[in-house]
């Protein structure tokens, strides 16, 4: 064996200062650790705890000041810093059994001409040779060197236990802050959601206390006008009669007294009108309106907080057949800023867009060249200013949001045909295109004009791709069960098989949300009509299932308000939180 390398003079001078007590001065013996991370002897601290009040139930570091609980066993159950402990011994090691300083405690104390050499398991004690022959013949005995010997190992092996249990804590702490983080995300959504409820039912209200405030003002205008109506009409009246009594007062006073006489059949039918003469009135009910107010917003109906993620299908669209919103084979789905979704039918080679709501909107492409026209369509993908990417054999094209055709590239430029199959894309925040090509085992990083960033070899890459937020791709391989995840300098972070409940399971569909969390959907034993979607967090750790007894489900994505779109063969589902 090598002899150690003598310490130089910089290391003794560093480690006699970092192996001394603050307290005694002297190499430290059981060294403890306080909370502000000082250390001292056992010894010294059960002195410090000795000399003070017993009330006192906390040690003053007499460094920093800094107060420390005293722990309900005593100064023993502090903290033990190993670090020291273990620096104590290389100093020690590397001085030489010369220059090692005799420990008093290594004679014995019956026999003090004797050295203790053994350890007596039976009684734990460290005993010498005498001791052993005349007193511990039928115990068992181990040498010192052979009993420190175990007792590093199972230090080491503890120690390795610890180790464990850092990495495990590790873990544990990464997925609590994901945690939070996907916490915070959703409270920013849920916030948001609430306020745009609140102007969405504002808005109703405004059109509802408009539409009343209009009708009010129509009942209002057509009672006056059937108040001026029925006026004119009895002022007409009156304004006759009138015009009857001047024309009779007229003649009394100008008429002598045998035309009167003579007129008194013709004067006496005149004076008749007033027994005609009838005036139209209103009913003072018709004089009235107001109003009642309506309790039309209570917590029930603005909503409510959901504190637990639960999944239904809201809508469903779309069924086999070759007409407009049918689908053949709707392989994969992409959701536009506004909503609007774009399915891609693999089988009748084209794409169609719908509603939000689920509602059909145009089929087909726009292409004034060759290039554009759609022939092997699979995947798709939608960049943050509404760009539609698709997988179209060999090359991925670009269209905007009313399908019309801009450009393409070729992810493979130098492959041969048959040396690449394009199968899967996405896209991240940042607008880089990834490609999956499970031909060449290979996911190439793309900027916006096609141009290479960087490749990814793994040799599990098949169909379907998707980027988390943490600069991470997430893909599937079907027929191995895996789930896999790479980040962007090609440092795998977990490679799981899919399996639910210790049932293997085929995963043929993936996406991420805006938190990391990864869905995922799953063949059940490859029978369709018992397919399931599945929630995994961003360390690949399985949630629960999010929706069971689909059909022969693939594509899946979110939607721009947290719903998640599916294709289901011939018809696309989509899921909402409830």
């Amino acid at each position: 064996m090598a002899a150690a390398a003598l310490p130089t003079k910089t290391t003794c001078e560093i480690s006699q200062e970092l192996i001394e007590c603050p307290i005694c001065l002297e190499r430290f013996i059981d060294p403890k650790i306080l909370n502000c991370h000082h250390s001292f002897c056992q010894k010294c601290l059960q002195k410090l705890v000795d000399n003070q009040n017993p009330k006192t139930g906390f040690i003053i570091c007499p460094v920093c000041k800094e107060k420390t609980k005293i722990p309900d066993k005593g100064v023993s159950a502090l903290l033990n810093s190993f670090f020291l402990s273990s620096l104590i011994d290389d100093v020690i090691n590397s001085e030489g059994p010369n220059q090692r300083p005799k420990s008093e405690s290594s004679k014995c104390r019956k026999h003090t001409d004797q050295e203790l050499c053994f350890h007596c398991d039976t009684c734990d004690l460290l005993v010498c040779l005498k001791c052993a022959v005349l007193d511990h013949q039928a115990h068992t005995l181990i040498e010192i060197t052979e009993c420190v010997k175990s007792l590093r190992q199972a230090v080491t092996a503890e120690l390795m236990k610890f180790d464990e249990c850092r990495k495990q804590f590790q873990k544990v702490d990464v997925s609590i802050k994901h945690s939070g983080r996907r916490l915070q995300l959703m409270v920013d959504r849920t916030l948001a959601e609430i306020l745009a409820k609140e102007e969405e039912e504002v808005a109703k209200l405004r059109n509802a206390s408009r539409l009343l405030r209009e009708r009010v003002t129509e009942i209002g205008q057509e009672r006056v006008k059937e108040f001026k109506s029925i006026r004119i009409s009895n002022q007409d009246k009156m304004s006759v009669g009138k015009e009857i009594v001047a024309s009779v007062n007229d003649l009394m006073q100008q008429a002598d007294n045998f035309e009167l006489l003579d007129l008194r059949p013709k004067v006496m039918h005149n004076l008749d009108f007033h027994k005609e003469l009838q005036f139209q009135t209103v009913q003072h009910s018709r004089s009235f309106i107001g109003f009642k107010g309506h309790d039309v917003v209570t917590d029930a109906d603005l909503g409510e907080i959901l504190e637990e993620e639960k999944w239904e299908v809201k809508a469903e669209f779309g069924k086999e057949g070759e007409g407009e919103g049918e689908f053949e084979w709707a392989s994969d789905v992409a959701c536009f800023s506004n909503g609007d979704i774009v399915v891609c039918d693999h089988e009748r080679q084209l794409l169609s867009t719908f509603t939000s709501k689920g509602s059909y909107k145009s089929t087909g492409v726009q292409s004034g060249t060759e290039d554009g026209k759609l022939k092997q369509p699979f995947d798709v993908a939608v960049t943050s200013d509404d760009l539609l990417l698709v997988i179209d054999g060999q090359d991925v094209k670009l269209y905007d949001r009313e399908l019309r055709y801009i450009r393409q590239f070729r992810p493979s430029q130098n492959q041969v045909e048959g040396q690449s199959e394009l199968s899967g894309i996405a896209v991240d925040k940042k607008d880089r295109i990834a490609v999956a090509d499970c031909e060449r085992k290979v996911i190439s990083l793309h900027n916006m004009d096609g141009s290479i960033i960087s490749t990814i070899h793994h040799d599990d890459i098949a169909y379907r791709l998707s980027v988390s937020s943490k600069e991470r791709l997430i893909f599937i391989n079907y027929v191995k069960l895996k789930l896999v995840c790479v980040d962007f300098i090609r440092n795998e972070v977990f490679n799981i098989s899919t399996s639910i409940d210790g049932k293997p399971v085929n995963p043929n569909g993936v996406c991420c949300d805006d938190a990391g969390d990864i869905y995922v959907v799953v063949h059940c034993g490859g029978k369709v009509g018992t397919c399931e979607i599945h929630h995994y967090d961003a360390s690949g750790e399985h949630i629960g299932c999010v929706a069971r007894g689909l059909y022969n489900p693939g594509g899946i994505t979110f939607t721009p308000t947290g719903d998640l779109i599916v294709t289901d063969r011939n018809s696309v589902k989509i899921l909402h939180r409830v």
